[in-house]
């Protein structure tokens, strides 16, 4: 009676499944028999796998750490300070002062489609500022409600000035974390009154506390911020400033590939209404944060891909470990393999065994590299960090890249050890010496 096709598959798997066992076990026993050598060869992979991990960490948590900088100065915003014309335009001389005024701003508003705001800024320095506790001496800044929104004032308690506030000129403030803390210490302010310059204002909100590595006039947290037309009245622009000129346009783009028009789209409008050259840049010098932004990833990406590298080149660094290793292997037991094939083992059994035996050294120390590397991600996060850096953020690109490395330099470090070992001749191999 013959069996039944479904006993001789299930036989045959049963009969695969317990010789690969027992190469496995054959395997482990041998990486066993040699611990040094075996875990100098693992230290070099699991070190590679460690070194690519953390380094494009690194690079990801200073570019992000950078980028939540930038977000909190504006949320890519076109400062537009006025400046002095340095190129001669419709009879005009060169080295005219410019001053941005009213008019400006509805101008923008009305012709530059690409601009989403446009909102003045004017602002003075050193008031004096006391209240029922405190007195100091801070920068107040006067602009349109929208300025929360664009230069990332998050509220902390209360709330900013509204449109009916600068319409009617109302005397409020919204104070800094900073200003507030000095002027009301252990206090609420909200609802209480500061006087700046002697005029009374009250306090409406207070910031958020905010971390910020780059201004062009000071830190938020130390300034208080009124509605644009209470400054324009309390505070006015000064010489040679007059009583319809501010200190700097904001702008944002509708979007970021928009910015460059929105750009082309000010200079244009400006120079119209200045009788200035829109490609005049000392007229109208912009400070773009959307292009510092871009320029600052560029070098950013290039850190990182150049320590990503670093590590790669440190990764096949180990592979070639490997290799060197299993040919060492190869050749301490160039006898036992004789023997195996004098005793009828096949090469492809031989094969198998070295190639098994390098995979799996560098697979587990793979492993061990990976979860050594998480590790300490995880652990260095939970210390505090400098403002600029976010942490070793590792992402799942730089983790899957490492694995798709690793199985490629594996698989040829394994493969050329198991070739070598499966086409010893087994006469020569018995008559080879070790150390011969």
């Amino acid at each position: 009676m013959n069996p039944s096709p479904a006993y001789v598959r299930g036989a045959a798997a049963s009969i695969t499944a317990m010789v690969l066992s027992d190469l496995i076990g054959d395997v482990l026993r041998t990486l066993w028999a040699h611990k040094l050598r075996t875990f100098l060869t693992m230290f070099g992979i699991a070190w590679g796998i460690v070194s690519m991990v953390l380094m494009v960490a690194a690079g990801e948590g200073l570019r992000k750490g950078q980028q939540d900088q930038a977000r909190n100065l504006g949320k890519d915003i076109l400062i537009v300070f006025h400046g002095r014309t340095s190129l001669q335009a419709g009879g005009a001389r060169a080295g005219r002062e410019v001053h941005w005024e009213d008019a400006d701003v509805v101008a923008v508003q009305a012709e530059a489609p690409d601009c989403e705001y446009a909102i003045p800024e004017l602002e003075q320095q050193d008031v004096r500022a006391h209240s029922s506790y405190n007195n100091a001496a801070f920068t107040v800044t006067g602009s349109h409600p929208p300025f929360a929104y664009i230069r990332s004032l998050d509220v902390g308690n209360g709330r900013f000035y509204n449109w009916d506030d600068q319409k009617e000129a109302r005397r409020v403030a919204f104070l800094g974390s900073d200003a507030s803390k000095q002027l009301f210490p252990g206090r609420n302010p909200v609802g209480e009154t500061v006087y700046l310059n002697a005029f009374p204002y009250d306090v409406i909100g207070v910031m958020a506390t905010k971390k910020q590595d780059s201004s062009y006039d000071g830190w938020d947290v130390s300034k208080i911020f009124i509605p644009f037309a209470a400054m324009r009245r309390d505070f006015p622009d000064k010489p040679p400033g007059t009583s319809t000129t501010f200190d700097q346009l904001l702008v944002t783009p509708k979007s970021v590939d928009q910015h460059e028009a929105c750009k082309h789209q000010i200079q244009t409008v400006l120079g119209r209404m200045h009788n200035f050259d829109p490609h005049d840049k000392e007229a109208c010098p912009i400070w773009d944060t959307v292009q510092e932004a871009k320029a600052f990833r560029q070098m950013t990406d290039g850190m990182k891909y150049f320590l990503g590298a670093v590590g790669i080149v440190t990764l096949f660094l180990g592979g070639l470990g490997v290799m060197n290793v299993m040919m060492v292997a190869v050749r301490e037991r160039t006898r036992e393999i004789g023997v195996r094939k004098a005793l009828g083992a096949p090469a492809g059994t031989i094969l198998k065994q070295f190639f098994i035996e390098a995979l799996l050294i560098a697979f587990i120390s793979g492993a061990i590299g990976m979860g050594i590397a998480y590790g300490i991600c995880f652990l260095v996060n939970l210390l505090p960090m400098p403002d600029f850096f976010a942490g070793l953020l590792a992402t799942w690109q730089s983790g899957l890249l490492a694995c798709g490395l690793l199985g490629i330099i594996a698989i040829f470090s394994a493969l050329y050890p198991a070739r070598r070992a499966a086409s010893i001749d087994p006469i020569e191999a018995l008559r080879y010496e070790a150390g011969g």
